[in-house]
């Protein structure tokens, strides 16, 4: 079984949406097919065939978060330090093209959100930035073309 890599706040995320999904949605689910049920013929009833569809979607996700959760590998990454970049450290880049400075937490596939300054350490531009050592060059090939980068900063929040 492969250990999944992530930060502690990731993993408390996952247990939270899993109680979510076990202790509020999946009860809910249930009260609304018992009431579809009082509807009549199951056969032709789009209120119980839609809270069923919801049921096994939900299912599915706790099936999902179960599995992560079992092979979570928590990485505390308040005791991490240095200056190369690995997994759980924060790193500005600047594209060369563009000038743009950007800032990346390396974190696991869970619990990564571009929007948020997280990106998956199985990411094109994590594994490219991965050993690196503030104002080393990058190259990393994207769906867009390739684009260079320059490591600016490595921290450890």
């Amino acid at each position: 079984m492969e250990k999944i890599p992530m930060t502690a706040a990731g993993y408390t995320a996952l247990e939270a949406d899993l109680k979510q999904r076990q202790q509020v949605e999946r009860p809910r689910i249930i009260q609304q097919i018992m009431e579809a049920r009082t509807h009549g013929d199951l056969s032709e009833n789009a209120e119980y065939h839609a809270a069923k569809e919801s049921q096994s979607l939900n299912e599915g996700h706790i099936a999902e978060l179960e599995d992560k959760i079992a092979r979570a590998e928590v990485i505390d990454v308040s005791k991490l330090s240095g200056d190369t970049v690995k997994f759980g450290a924060t790193v500005t880049v600047i594209d060369e093209d563009t000038e743009q400075k950007q800032v990346w937490q390396l974190v696991g596939e869970p619990e990564a959100d571009a929007k948020k300054g997280r990106i998956s350490i199985t990411s094109p531009l994590a594994r490219a930035l991965v050993g690196k050592k503030k104002g080393a060059q990058v190259e990393v090939v994207t769906p867009g073309g390739a684009r260079a980068y320059e490591v600016v900063k490595v921290e450890w929040r």
